[in-house]
């Protein structure tokens, strides 16, 4: 299969996004931008579409998809029931990176929810993303565009490299805004919770929802069932192994210091990520994302984490040396994927506040 990709970054025709909603509306994938990452689109209501996402992907069958949708009122295609509260945070937060777990209705194929009676939506904040849900007529389910476990695709070239003979097109919106996967709460137990952190925090949640919680540890058992995407498997992880490090920058800096020499005497190429703390050390690729404002570095860093990620596996880096965050705001979300991606977590002490 020949994969072609449309350039839309700067507009496109109608002639393009119709190509590409007549593949979806034909059983075909269509891979597309949203705020997030790039997701790898098939009709939510076309089982054969949703069993060739898994496949394009590698992606374990009970690992549940998102549904995307471009108006409240296509929400009632996809979900049985919509709790008062639900459309209080459609009201407030969609479009955006948002997922709501709800009931499912009757004509979602269970491939999407892992067999589960529960349906994961969300509205992406994306011109070409609404555009193409408005050009199809579908609700799409959509997990991010890239081979199974490797980094989430922030751009089309990442969705080329991994998905090119998989799927026939790319829609090229541009590097995503916010770079990692969209919150995912779940409304369909009480209290509801957290299943997946992202750029809509806790902290934001909170105020509609005194009781909210969050859900505990980085991945479930090998036999329960993942209510959302993101809760059982391996996930974000580069070709070269990550050490994660969290602790005080003093603690921090020494020990990566330490490593990072150690490495490179003997003779491996190293990637480093610098995030909250301005260590100086020797890299053979560095990345530094620290800034006095905790706000702009947490967003640095969420936008172009999986970006530096990919970057080191193009440069050859044996091992990528990675300064956590603290987990306030939209530093869980950004620390959850770094705890995913790492094979070794550092904790040398607390994290300072």
């Amino acid at each position: 299969m020949k994969t072609k990709m449309i350039d839309c970054a700067l507009g496109w025709s109608d002639n393009d996004l119709q190509e590409a909603a007549n593949l979806l509306q034909q059983g075909q994938l269509v891979a597309f931008p949203t705020e997030t990452v790039y997701g790898l689109g098939g009709s939510a209501l076309n089982s054969q579409a949703i069993q060739a996402i898994y496949r394009a992907k590698g992606r374990p069958s009970d690992n549940p998809l998102i549904v995307h949708v471009s108006s409240v009122e296509m929400v009632a295609r996809v979900a049985r029931s919509v709790p008062e509260i639900a459309g209080e945070l459609m009201r407030r937060f969609w479009p955006g990176p948002l997922t709501l777990v709800l009931p499912k209705a009757a004509q979602i194929p269970s491939e999407i929810t892992g067999g589960l009676d529960t349906v994961a939506i969300r509205m992406p904040d994306h011109p070409v993303a609404l555009a193409l849900l408005e050009a199809s007529g579908l609700p799409i389910a959509a997990p991010s565009a890239n081979l199974s476990g490797r980094p989430s695709p922030t751009t089309a070239e990442h969705v080329f490299r991994d998905l090119e003979g998989s799927i026939p097109l790319i829609l090229n919106g541009g590097p995503c805004r916010e770079g990692v996967e969209s919150t995912v709460l779940d409304l369909s137990r009480e209290p509801a919770v957290i299943l997946r952190p992202g750029a809509v925090t806790y902290e934001m949640l909170l105020p509609f929802i005194p009781n909210l919680l969050e859900a505990t540890g980085t991945v479930i058992s090998q036999t329960e069932a993942p209510m959302a995407p993101g809760m059982k498997y391996a996930h974000y992880a580069p070709k070269a192994p990550i050490t994660l490090y969290s602790g005080s920058e003093e603690a921090v800096c020494r020990k990566m210091s330490q490593d990072a020499h150690t490495a490179r005497a003997n003779g491996e190429k190293i990637g480093v990520i610098i995030t909250q703390y301005p260590c100086k050390l020797e890299a053979d690729l560095l990345f530094d994302f620290y800034h006095p404002d905790t706000n702009i570095m947490l967003h640095q860093t969420a936008q172009q984490l999986f970006q530096s990620f990919r970057s080191c596996d193009d440069d050859g880096v044996h091992r990528i040396l990675l300064q956590g965050v603290s987990e306030k705001d939209l530093g869980r979300a950004v620390m959850n994927r770094m705890v995913k991606a790492a094979k070794e977590w550092i904790r040398l002490d607390r994290l300072d506040s």
